[in-house]
């Protein structure tokens, strides 16, 4: 299943309904030297830096109010008691309240939920654990207060079954979530259970077949949003689902070991699935305070290798979580290069040309035309459209189109072009500044920006493009 045949229905509707439809063709190819500014009334757009934020990348803090490091996305846990009351029953409250407080502050929400957290209260539904639900206690990761579950338990894998449903029943394309990863099993969610991994110690993972239904729940809930796994494997190598490495730039690039990311990834031969599927995770948390320091970090285990920029280019990562950019922050020339590592994360798009040709008379048409290339290193995932907007000489929007130009079939390292005619019956005659962005379905979201010296040059969150006439 590609990304142009996913998350349609939700995110298109809710941006149609900004603006009127403009029809739109485009055509793919690779990235070109542009023609000459003249070239069929083309002409080339000063290139930019990609801007500190954008929709869906780069780094982000855990929910709360961080406003002196630039995001898009915060990260939220929510144990599977805070919202499961019962067989069938569930409370969304907890969830809701978060999605609307981070909406509040421009941005979405990535999530998991959990089971077992070490050194948290269990998230065991309690009807579960009066139905006989055994579980056992661990001291490993300083836990006193959490148990592990039996995973192949019959009533839990039923219960697990109706809340993955009922979770994509009512979230599936919520403009409010960025991403949702398949978390319930192992230690944060993290479908780990080391040590008890049978070596010395029991093993308390489910059985393959059982971790294979938990994420058949999650695919079959989700068609629209994102749906990411901790681990690649053969077993869902094949599958619509992305990854994320919760211990980035120590244990991520291809090692001797086998088990790092990355090796993972390319035994699976899942190494291209950025190129369909989001890559996320965290920045690993011991790295984050010094990885950008002119000294460096030390190394903290054998074989890690504390190399940000490597891991970026290996996994095409799109975010990763990075706490201590916000709730501690960076200073000096350490703070420029965080910024700079946020902004390498996913996808960077740049308006290379743009066309607007003059009105014809007679015709309440006006022409527009855009080159865009990714010159990052993920995709944009969803289907969020291109929008138009006219901007009178005071910058005021007086009207703005939501074409069918969308930001997935932009591939990296090329070029896609788009042209638009637009009805301008409602436009008064006068002189207007013509605007581009990406649309973000949130309302309160972020636009997507370009990398353009012209970006947010006349109004903040678009592109300028040129000048037109509207006339009579």
């Amino acid at each position: 299943m590609t990304t142009t045949s996913r998350r349609t229905s939700t995110f298109a509707s809710a941006a149609l309904a900004l603006a009127l439809v403009a029809t739109i063709a485009s055509t793919a190819s690779t990235a070109t030297a542009a023609p000459p500014a003249d070239h069929d009334g083309w002409r080339s757009l000063a290139a930019g830096a990609e801007p500190d934020s954008n929709p869906l990348k780069g780094f982000i803090p855990f929910a709360g109010d961080y406003p002196d490091f630039p995001h898009s996305m915060e990260w939220s846990y929510f144990p599977l008691d805070a919202v499961m009351t019962g067989p069938g029953t569930f409370d969304w409250t907890a969830v809701d309240t978060t999605l609307d407080a981070v909406a509040a502050r421009g941005h979405q929400t990535t999530l998991r939920f959990y089971l077992d957290y070490p050194q948290r209260e269990s998230g065991i539904p309690q009807f579960l654990l009066d139905g006989g639900l055994e579980t056992y206690a661990y001291t490993e990761f300083g836990n006193t207060t959490s148990v592990i579950p039996d995973y192949d338990d019959p009533a839990l894998l039923a219960a697990l079954d109706q809340f993955v449903a009922a979770l994509g029943d009512r979230y599936d394309g919520d403009p409010r979530l960025g991403f949702v990863q398949a978390g319930l099993i192992g230690f944060w969610g993290e479908w780990h259970t080391w040590p008890y991994n049978g070596d010395g110690l029991p093993d308390r993972m489910p059985t393959a077949e059982n971790q294979a239904r938990v994420l058949e729940d999650f695919l079959d809930a989700f068609d629209e949003t994102d749906i990411e796994v901790r681990y690649a494997s053969s077993a869902n190598a094949g599958l619509d689902v992305g990854y994320h490495d919760d211990s980035f730039a120590l244990t991520t690039k291809p090692s001797p070991y086998g088990w790092y990311f990355m090796d993972q990834l390319l035994a699976a031969g899942a190494q291209d699935k950025w190129q369909t599927n989001s890559i996320g995770g965290e920045l690993r948390p011991e790295l984050q305070s010094c990885i950008f320091s002119a000294d460096g970090c030390p190394v903290i285990q054998e074989g890690g290798d504390n190399d940000f920029d490597g891991s970026v280019a290996v996994t095409h990562a799109s975010w990763l979580i990075n706490h201590y950019a916000f709730a501690t922050g960076y200073t000096g020339a350490d703070r420029d290069r965080a910024l700079a590592g946020a902004r390498s994360l996913g996808y960077s798009l740049r308006v290379t040309e743009a066309r607007i040709s003059a009105q014809q008379p007679h015709s309440d048409l006006l022409d527009v035309g855009l080159a865009v290339e990714n010159v990052g290193v993920a995709p944009f995932y969803y289907d969020w459209p291109i929008a138009v907007a006219l901007a009178d000489q005071r910058g005021r929007i007086v009207q703005q189109w939501t074409t069918d130009g969308t930001l997935d079939t932009i591939a990296v390292g090329a070029e896609q072009r788009f042209t638009a005619q637009l009805d301008t019956t409602s436009v008064k005659p006068g002189r207007y500044t013509v605007l581009v962005q990406g649309t973000n379905p949130l309302a309160s979201g972020q636009p997507v920006r370009f990398a353009n010296a012209d970006q947010d040059s006349v109004v903040d969150g678009w592109l300028t493009l040129g000048r037109t006439t509207v006339r009579p």
